[in-house]
C-alpha cells in the first residue's frame, strides 16, 4: 500500500510518499481500506518532533489521526460491523471520503464545550480562531445548545463562520476582541496559539467565575484571576463519535471541506499550513 511517512523528525522534506506493506490485523483489529484522511495542525508537531514527550511514535511513522473507509479484514474477537474502541459507522447521507473531516476536529470541539467548558443553553460563548477544521465544528454545537456565539476569523474565513451559525464575528485583523466585545462572555473556547499575555487577553473578557477552555497551551497558570483555565486535548470517544454522526446525518452538523488533495500532496498541505495559507478542512485522498 502506499502512506505518507517519516523515518526521521524535521521539517517538511522528512516527509515521503513510499510503498509499504499492507498490515494483516491481529486480535482486536481490524483492517481498513481508507477512503480519505484529514491533515490535523498536530500532523506537523508529530512531524516536527514537537509530541514526543505526550505521544511518542516509532518511526518510521506513518502519518493521520482521522480516516473514513472501509473495514475489508478482521482479527480475532472482532464483530462484524467492527464497531468498537475507535470505529463507528460512517454518515450515511454524505460521500464516505468527506466523514474522515469529522473525528478529530468534531471531538475536540464537542469536549470542549460540553465536557470542559459545561455549556448550557443561554449562555455567550466566545470562539477565539473559529476559522479553522475545530473553529466551524465549535460554532455549530455551540448554537445547537442553545447559546449566542461570538467568533473571531479573518476576512477569508467571514463567509464560512456566518454559515456555521455565528451569531456575531470578530475581524481580529481590524480590531481586539477587547474592543470588539463589551460585554463579557461566559464561556471561551481558543483554539490559537500564543503566549501567556494573549491568555490573559481573553480572561479580561470572560465573566468572573466563567471559563477558558484552551485546546492550545495557555501559557501558564493564572490561579490569581476568577476565571477557570482549563487545557484541552482531544481523546477518542466513540459514544461522542456516534452522537456527533446522527447530527450530520439529521443536517444539523454541515461539514466545512475547503479541499480534497491526493495523498502525495500531504508535503505541500503541510507547508501551506506553515504558511497560514489554510482554512476549514483539508482531505487527503489516497
Amino acid at each position: 500500500m502506499k502512506a505518507i511517512r517519516f523515518h526521521e523528525y524535521g521539517d517538511i522534506d522528512v516527509l515521503r510518499y513510499e510503498e509499504t506493506p499492507t498490515p494483516r490485523p491481529g486480535s482486536g483489529e481490524a483492517l481498513v481500506a481508507v477512503a480519505a484522511t484529514a491533515f490535523n495542525p498536530v500532523d506537523r508537531w508529530f512531524r516536527a518532533g514537537a509530541m514526543d514527550e505526550v505521544l511518542p511514535v516509532r518511526l518510521p511513522h506513518t502519518l493521520g489521526l482521522d480516516l473514513a473507509g472501509t473495514v475489508v479484514d478482521r482479527g480475532p474477537g472482532v464483530a462484524n460491523p467492527a464497531i468498537g474502541e475507535l470505529l463507528v459507522l460512517a454518515p450515511a447521507t454524505i460521500a464516505l471520503a468527506d466523514a474522515a473531516a469529522i473525528p478529530v476536529p468534531a471531538l475536540t470541539a464537542w469536549q470542549a464545550l460540553f465536557e470542559h467548558g459545561n455549556l448550557v443553553a443561554g449562555q455567550r460563548v466566545l470562539v477565539n480562531g473559529a476559522g479553522g477544521g475545530v473553529g466551524g465544528f465549535v460554532v455549530q454545537l455551540a448554537k445547537w445548545a442553545g447559546a449566542t456565539v461570538i467568533a473571531t476569523a479573518s476576512p477569508r474565513s467571514v463567509d464560512a463562520v456566518r454559515a456555521a451559525g455565528a451569531d456575531h464575528i470578530i475581524d481580529y485583523t481590524a480590531a481586539t476582541i477587547a474592543d470588539a466585545l463589551p460585554v463579557p462572555v461566559d464561556l471561551a473556547i481558543n483554539l490559537v496559539a500564543g503566549t501567556s499575555d494573549d491568555t490573559a487577553d481573553l480572561l479580561d473578557v470572560i465573566e468572573p467565575g466563567g471559563t477558558l477552555v484552551s485546546a492550545t497551551s495557555p501559557g501558564g497558570e493564572f490561579p490569581e484571576r476568577a476565571q477557570r483555565v482549563v487545557f484541552c486535548s482531544v481523546r477518542s470517544d466513540t459514544t461522542q463519535l456516534t452522537q456527533i454522526v446522527d447530527l450530520v446525518d439529521l443536517g444539523q452538523l454541515q461539514l466545512d471541506i475547503s479541499a480534497r488533495r491526493p495523498l502525495a500532496d500531504t508535503a505541500q498541505v503541510h507547508q501551506q499550513s506553515e504558511d497560514g495559507a489554510l482554512r476549514g478542512c483539508t482531505l487527503l485522498i489516497p
